[in-house]
């Protein structure tokens, strides 16, 4: 095992370190830290525009109306031709780096690396038995591998736990770092103060519950080797395995299909920022020295990173090689989860145009727009669904006449279009992920899918009520809830044939629940 730094660590070292770990990116850079939600403009331009919009509506009610319903119509048709351009991208074999068992293994032991693997966990007893497993079957050298699993020091019972899944044979491989308790606790905070004590050239992150393909570490050095120099992450896939669970995991399988498979690729063939996914993202230590490590007060810091590297001139692969999780099973838990994520987008969102022009020149043009139109544009959309299905409702049921008034024909055909075709592009979208990832039992989850975008339309107006109320508040998401080994590839390695939305500050909420360091 390798030597952990922690053990000769001093209280004066572990003090600075968890300084830096809350602190460090809110001192170095304060406008990419969302420790402040909205900055004095953005907050002021939004208080303005409502108050237009109020009075616009007020004196011109139709007319305004009419314009906010055209702007929408906008957002969606631009939304769904860019998902389908991301989409279309990631259907070439090259949009995804792979690295063949044999070329993985052909890399000799003293070439490799030193790698550092961060495993932030809270209340997670249940799991660290399978995390340990899941470490020693890593294929990699254990002098150059260093393993840090994360804990509360206040979290006695998973370190309890930990302790006891150490002791057995392979165990050793783990080293428990215990994170002071300190605000904000959360997984971004956690992986920061880790970072003080990891040894590796490289760095990555899995949650407690990931079963990452064996070779992963060996396919991202590969990977490293054959990309060019600008590239500072390389980002696994990510799949479940008890997608037959029930409908929600089905639902929830079939996306991840999607995201990993297809627009991730897609998105990197693009040279498009790619919002990186909260595990198994591979970094260069050198590139988290230079540009900030995690923002502890960002609820989705996986995709803030990711915005960041792309702004700061690198680039993200996306590699062929998968980790296995659980799905979220219950829809009370799902929505705690996807709100937080959604949340987070707008966070992330927010932090990078604080300084729209100079984002615009960082990003690119066509970069920028694609950026806004995933990060501010996917819950804000998800929100509208609910105010465009009630109107629809409407006029199905009695088609009043106001409603006809706000829909001129060069509106309504528009919209028609995004609401026939767009619907139809998503679900041939969850078809073909389901197919090529091995899912093809997954069909009425797919045909179903206009149901899993109500729950997402929940969970996005509830997200947006928190960035105004609590913006930097974690929820937990519970783990353990699953029935695994039901659903999601045979192999966490590279497929045989290729033809694959989405936490910082938790505070105390209002209910006095604390919030705990990380979900997945």
């Amino acid at each position: 095992m390798t030597v952990d730094k922690s053990e000769k660590a001093t209280d004066a070292f572990k003090a600075a370190a968890l300084q830096d770990a809350v602190d460090g990116l809110r001192e170095r850079h304060p406008l990419a830290s969302a420790s402040v939600a909205f900055v004095p403009w953005q907050r002021n331009l939004g208080i303005a525009l409502v108050l237009i919009a109020g009075v616009c509506v007020a004196f011109f009610p139709i007319g305004t109306i009419t314009v906010l319903t055209a702007v929408c119509t906008v957002a969606y048709v631009a939304t769904m031709i860019d998902r389908l351009i991301i989409f279309g991208r990631g259907l070439d074999r090259d949009a995804i780096v792979t690295v063949t068992d044999e070329q993985a293994r052909a890399i000799p032991d003293d070439e490799l690396p030193t790698y550092t693997i961060l495993v932030p966990a809270y209340d997670e007893t249940e799991v660290i038995y399978d995390l340990v497993a899941g470490m020693t079957a890593i294929e990699y050298p254990r002098a150059k591998l260093q393993v840090l699993l994360l804990l509360e020091e206040d979290d006695f019972g998973t370190v309890e736990a930990a302790k006891d899944a150490i002791a057995v044979p392979g165990g050793e491989i783990v080293t428990v770092l215990l994170v002071p308790a300190a605000q904000p606790r959360t997984k971004p905070k956690a992986c920061n103060y880790g970072l003080h004590f990891a040894t590796g050239e490289i760095v990555t992150i899995y949650d407690a519950e990931d079963k990452p393909d064996p070779l992963q570490l060996r396919r991202v050095v590969a990977t490293f080797e054959r990309q060019p120099d600008d590239v500072a992450c390389v980002q696994a896939k990510l799949a479940y395995d008890n997608g037959r669970q029930n409908l929600l995991t089905g639902w929830f399988t079939a996306e991840y299909a999607v995201w990993f498979n297809f627009l991730l690729p897609g998105l990197m063939k693009s040279r498009s920022p790619i919002p990186l996914g909260g595990t198994s993202n591979h970094l260069q230590r050198w590139v988290l020295d230079e540009i900030g490590a995690w923002d502890p007060h960002n609820v989705t810091e996986d995709a803030d990173l990711g915005v960041r590297i792309a702004a700061s001139g690198y680039s993200t692969a996306v590699l062929d090689s998968t980790t296995i999780e659980e799905a979220n099973s219950d829809p009370i838990n799902w929505i705690r989860q996807r709100s937080r994520w959604y949340k987070g987008y707008l966070q992330s969102w927010l932090v990078h145009v604080r300084r729209p022009v100079q984002a615009w020149k960082a990003l690119g043009p066509i970069s920028f727009i694609r950026f806004t139109l995933l990060l501010a544009g996917t819950p804000i959309i998800a929100c509208l669904n609910l105010v465009f299905w009630f109107i629809t409702l409407t006029w199905l049921l009695g088609q009043p006449l106001i409603v006809a008034e706000v829909f001129p024909p060069y509106i309504y055909y528009g919209a028609l279009i995004s609401l026939v075709f767009g619907n139809a592009a998503a679900i041939y979208m969850n078809v073909v992920g389901c197919r090529e990832s091995g899912n093809t039992h997954l069909l009425l989850a797919c045909i179903t899918v206009p149901i899993y975008w109500l729950m997402m339309s929940i969970a996005a107006a509830k997200g947006c009520w928190q960035l105004l109320r609590n913006p930097s508040y974690w929820e937990k998401t519970f783990h353990g809830l699953g029935t695994p080994n039901t659903s999601g590839p045979a192999s966490p390695g590279p497929a045989a044939d290729r033809a694959p939305d989405p936490g910082a500050t938790s505070e105390t909420g209002e209910t006095g629940e604390t919030a705990p360091v990380r979900t997945p």
